[in-house]
């Protein structure tokens, strides 16, 4: 059993098909299949169903698939914390952060890197998870801030913590994060939502299916910031990441509080592009973790460190 099987073996599995897997694996078909069949001879079971639907892992196929992923990720896990050789390192990095992270993680991000690797140029992008993640698969980033994904073909996802969502409304409507407030007393205010098919609104419509009143939405949009705006104007309440508003909750701009029965998390991880790894990607990675793990510790993001997460490496 070698690497190579096990990407294959992941890649079929998560594509559904040898064809797809060998072009984005950039080998031939055949390739692709010898490496499926050595690992079934080798442990004795058939991996995958084969029909005209595709390739459907079976049970064992399924068992094998999932340690596969973990093995793969604590590789690249290992990678990118293990510290590059000594010399200069150079180089642009392409960053993607979430947007309700960029008021407190983007300055200490670049001031560590200009201490520590000043001859590493950072280009930030900022947006959700779902454009980040696409621009990521596609070559476009380097590394990003992502949320609820696991590792694939293209990419290691490395756990760095789990957030809660907050209710969010008006400072006269008294919430305080120490009081968590149920969904159902959320649901009795006009909401102000992320659109249908953002990350966030599918969290939402999770925990409240089945759960009534149904929403009353007042207004859809794409934007925190804009969220945030018509909340203080007293057009609704909205749900939002712990990190989009403590910061607010903390000056009295707003009041916020968690959500519970049932509670709302989301999982941040450290997404990395497989196969581009570099010295200068590799000190941005140390230093983006090493930056959310003091904001965790500090206080500063409201959020517990992932159960599968390390402390951070400091890079020195």
């Amino acid at each position: 059993m070698d690497l190579k099987q096990l990407i294959a073996l992941v890649t079929v599995a998560e594509v559904g098909s040898v064809t797809k897997a060998a072009q984005l694996l950039h080998v031939v078909q055949p390739a692709v299949t010898r490496q499926i069949r050595a690992l079934e001879r080798e442990l004795g079971v058939e991996l995958f169903e084969r029909s005209r639907a595709g390739m459907i892992p079976t049970d064992a196929g399924l068992v094998l698939v999932e340690r596969a992923r973990r093995a793969l990720a604590e590789l690249d896990r290992a990678r990118a914390q293990l510290r590059p050789e000594t010399g200069h390192i150079r180089g642009v990095v392409r960053v993607g952060l979430l947007e309700s992270v960029i008021d407190f993680l983007v300055e200490p991000l670049v001031a560590a890197m200009a201490e520590r690797h000043p001859e590493v140029t950072l280009h930030i992008v900022t947006a959700y998870s779902g454009d980040l993640q696409r621009w990521l698969d596609a070559g476009d980033l380097d590394l990003s801030l992502l949320y609820d994904l696991s590792s694939g073909p293209s990419m290691a996802m490395i756990p760095l913590l789990e957030e809660r969502l907050w209710a969010v409304a008006p400072l006269g409507e008294g919430l305080s994060p120490e009081r968590p407030v149920s969904l159902v007393e959320v649901l009795g205010h006009p909401l102000v939502l992320p659109i249908s098919g953002h990350g966030l609104r599918a969290i939402f419509d999770r925990a409240r299916a089945g759960v009534t009143p149904h929403p009353r939405i007042a207004v859809e949009t794409n934007s925190i910031s804009v969220q945030k705006q018509l909340v203080l104007g007293g057009y609704g309440w909205s749900v939002l990441p712990a990190a989009g508003v403590a910061a607010d909750v903390a000056a009295g701009r707003l009041s916020g509080a968690p959500v519970t029965a049932p509670e709302m998390t989301r999982a941040v991880v450290l997404g990395i592009q497989r196969g581009h790894a570099s010295p200068a990607v590799d000190a941005v990675s140390r230093q983006l973790s090493e930056q959310v793990w003091r904001l965790v510790s500090s206080g500063r993001w409201p959020a517990l460190p992932s159960p599968s997460a390390a402390a951070a490496p400091t890079d020195q």
